[in-house]
């Protein structure tokens, strides 16, 4: 494996991320911790516990799993979608690296961006909410998990686009109202029966179910199909980037 040409993409796409500091950190970071006020304090003062979590701790995981969800897509899309767009990604096409391992440069660094952007929002809901994580490993593997399958969705988001409003044209009309409708704000077992049949169909419930899990322990669906759900997902975006690097799909024309 060329490690140093991995290490070249990963530092580049890394030192953009500090370069834009405030846009790629503090602004998800400020706008989580509005979330947080406007739930978690104004609104979860007035309801009552969920599955004996305190609305204002049962949110937490459902707020970083979105934010997490949205970034590591933004985050890969454009790193890859840049140099398509500059004529660069030839050099990177032609230089002597596998595509395993362009794949692995990007995706790591977009889910690298995201895991630290999902544990600043995890340290910065504490000065929110009081919560104790029960299962820290889980929840560090369905953070590991989340972030490096939605990196690679959103590599693939950033082949496929052609100008940069369609970067946002999925992540705005699916994944985010998936994320809002998936149990972020809520458990699926409040719904009527008919809905909460209906909301199973929604796979982003089985992510935040899971990750939920590994902070309090209760969750809507079991968490092994959490995790089974979740390594399909990313098996079908591995499967996709293969076929879009064996094809050229996009890349050479």
């Amino acid at each position: 494996m060329n490690l140093y040409a991995v290490r070249a993409i990963y530092h580049f796409e890394m030192s953009r991320a500090w370069r834009t500091l405030m846009q790629s950190i503090a602004s998800p970071v400020i706008s989580t911790s509005l979330y947080f006020i406007v739930f978690g304090a104004a609104i979860g003062s007035r309801m009552a516990e969920i599955d004996g979590v305190s609305y204002g701790a049962f949110i937490v995981p459902g707020l970083i799993m979105m934010t997490l969800m949205t970034q590591s897509i933004s985050n890969a899309s454009f790193g890859i979608f840049m140099p398509k767009y500059a004529g660069t990604i030839y050099e990177v096409l032609s230089a002597p690296i596998s595509y395993f391992e362009i794949v692995l440069g990007y995706v790591g660094a977009a889910a690298s961006k995201s895991v630290i952007l999902g544990l600043l929002i995890l340290i910065t809901s504490e000065f929110f909410v009081d919560f104790h994580i029960q299962h820290p490993f889980w929840m560090l593997f369905f953070l590991l998990l989340t972030a490096v399958t939605f990196s690679l969705f959103g590599f693939i988001i950033g082949i496929w686009a052609t100008g940069f409003e369609k970067l946002q044209i999925i992540p705005l009309l699916i994944v985010t109202p998936l994320a809002f409708l998936g149990g972020s704000f809520y458990s699926i077992s409040m719904l009527p029966d008919i809905w909460q049949k209906i909301a199973l169909i929604n796979p982003v419930v089985y992510l935040i179910s899971g990750f939920r899990w590994s902070f309090f322990g209760v969750a809507d669906v079991h968490v092994g199909i959490s995790i089974g759900m979740t390594l399909f997902f990313l098996a079908v975006c591995m499967v996709l980037v293969g076929w879009i690097f064996r094809t050229g799909y996009r890349l050479k024309n």
